[in-house]
C-alpha cells in the first residue's frame, strides 16, 4: 500500500476529476435504460479493468451480473470488495473461476441463459509475450482464438450487445501483442453483421496489476531499485476512467463503433521516467540516478530499507528491447475520429478491418499452426499480419526479461 496514492494520482493524470465526469453525467439516463433489468456476462472480470467496470455497473441496477475469470485469487478479492461496497449486488450474482476459450467456458456458457450484454476484458497484455512461440501462441489463443470461438457460440441466440476492450497498441503496431489487439478487432467487426459489437482504445491505466508502474510499488516494498526506459512516453487514465469509458462504448455504442479516449500529447503523455520520480517523491524519497544496473542493485542492498541518503536508487535508460513503441495513438491515418457525441471521447464509426475471406483464411491457417508439432514465432507473427498489414514488427537482441 503506497501513501498519498490519491495525490499522486492527480499529479500523473493532471486532472482531480474523472476525464469522462461529464459525458457519464450526461448520458446517465440513457445507461441507466440499456442497463437496467439487463443480464450482463462480465469475462476477465477479476482483472484491473474488468473489476473497474463492475464496479462502475451496479449504480445502474442490472437483473443479473455474471463473472468470469481464471484467476481465483482475484475473483475472491473482486467479490469482498463489491460486498463492502455501498450499491447493491443484484440477486443473481455468480461467479466463476474459468477462461473463456477453455473446455470449461464452452460449456458453462452452453448451459447458461441467454445474455443481453457479454463483455469482455481477458487479454494477455504484455509485449514479452511475443518473446518465444509458446507465450506468442498463448497470447494468439486468449487474444484471438477465444473471442472468435465464443462469438460463433452464441450466434444462434446472439445477446443484445458484444463488448471486447481493445488497446492504444492495435494503432499500427509494433508488436505482436499490438497486432493481436488489431486482429481482435478485425474479428468483432465481422461477428458485427449479426450481433451488434463494439470496443474502445485507451491508454495505459495507471498502477493497473502487472505494469511498469504497479511495478514500482513492489519494488520499493521489496526494498529493490526501480528500472523505466527513458524515451517511452505514455497516455494515462485511472482505474475509474477505464471502467467508465468500457460503460459508455458498451452500452452506449453502437454496431462497429470504437469508443477513444480525447487526450492531448503536450498536456496528457507522461514518460515512465517522470512518473518514477514523481511516485518516489510522494513516498518521501529523491530518484538517485544510477549508470548501471548492477550500481543501482548494489546501492539498493546497501540501503536495505533505512534510506539513510535520502534517495532511492534507479536506472533510467534508452529503450532497446523488442516491441516498444516510444509514443501510442489512439487511431490510424485512415480513421476519422467524432468528437460531436461526446466530450471527452470520439468515436470511429465502421472502422476499416481485413475482407472477411482473409480473416477466414488466416484464422484457420494460425489454428492449423496451433495443431502442428513445431511452432515458430515468424510464422506466427507473418500470419497476423495478413490480417494486421501495419504489423511494423522489428525484433531487438533484448527482449524485457532480460533486463530490470
Amino acid at each position: 500500500m503506497i501513501s498519498n496514492a490519491s495525490e499522486l494520482l492527480v499529479r500523473i493524470l493532471g486532472r482531480s476529476e474523472s476525464l469522462f465526469q461529464a459525458d457519464m453525467e450526461q448520458h446517465r439516463a440513457a445507461l441507466s435504460g440499456a442497463i437496467a433489468r439487463s443480464r450482463i456476462l462480465v469475462i476477465g472480470a477479476a482483472g484491473s479493468i474488468g473489476s473497474a467496470f463492475v464496479q462502475q455497473l451496479l449504480p445502474f441496477a442490472p437483473a443479473a451480473i455474471h463473472l468470469v475469470d481464471p484467476s481465483e485469487n482475484n475473483l475472491v478479492e473482486l467479490v469482498r470488495t463489491l460486498r463492502s461496497a455501498e450499491e447493491s449486488i443484484p440477486e443473481d450474482f455468480r461467479t466463476w473461476a474459468i477462461a473463456m476459450g477453455s473446455r470449461e467456458f464452452t460449456h458453462f456458457l452452453a448451459a447458461a441463459r441467454p445474455y443481453d450484454a457479454i463483455v469482455n476484458f481477458a487479454a494477455l497484455k504484455h509485449v514479452r509475450s511475443e518473446r518465444d512461440p509458446f507465450t506468442l501462441m498463448r497470447l494468439i489463443h486468449t487474444n484471438i482464438f477465444a473471442l472468435q470461438e465464443m462469438l460463433e457460440q452464441v450466434l444462434p441466440t446472439p445477446p443484445q450487445r458484444v463488448f471486447s476492450v481493445s488497446s492504444d497498441k492495435a494503432v499500427e503496431p509494433e508488436n505482436a501483442m499490438g497486432a493481436s489487439k488489431a486482429f481482435m478487432e478485425a474479428v468483432l467487426w465481422h461477428y458485427a453483421t449479426w450481433i451488434p459489437c463494439s470496443s474502445a482504445r485507451f491508454a495505459n491505466v495507471a498502477f493497473s496489476d502487472g505494469s511498469l508502474l504497479h511495478g514500482f510499488i513492489r519494488r520499493l516494498e521489496k526494498g529493490q531499485p526501480l528500472s523505466a526506459p527513458i524515451d517511452v512516453r505514455r497516455y494515462f487514465i485511472s482505474h475509474q476512467e477505464a471502467g467508465q469509458l468500457c460503460l459508455l462504448a458498451c452500452f452506449l455504442g453502437n454496431n462497429r463503433e470504437l469508443f477513444v479516449p480525447r487526450l492531448q500529447p503536450q498536456r496528457d503523455l507522461r514518460s515512465f521516467a517522470e512518473i518514477a520520480r514523481l511516485f518516489l517523491e510522494s513516498q518521501g524519497w529523491q530518484a538517485h540516478l544510477c549508470h548501471s544496473e548492477a550500481e543501482a542493485r548494489a546501492l539498493a542492498r546497501e540501503l536495505g530499507n533505512k534510506g539513510e541518503r535520502g534517495g532511492w536508487p534507479c536506472y533510467f535508460s534508452e529503450s532497446d528491447t523488442s516491441g516498444e513503441k516510444q509514443v501510442e495513438s489512439f487511431f490510424s491515418a485512415d480513421e476519422r475520429v467524432d468528437y460531436s457525441h461526446y466530450q471527452a471521447l470520439g468515436v470511429i464509426h465502421n472502422p476499416p478491418f481485413a475482407r472477411s475471406s482473409i480473416l477466414r483464411e488466416t484464422l484457420e491457417r494460425l489454428r492449423r499452426v496451433r495443431h502442428s508439432e513445431h511452432w515458430s514465432c515468424q510464422e506466427m507473427i507473418t500470419l497476423l499480419q495478413t490480417v494486421v498489414p501495419s504489423l511494423r514488427h522489428a525484433r531487438a537482441e533484448k527482449n524485457l526479461d532480460q533486463k530490470m
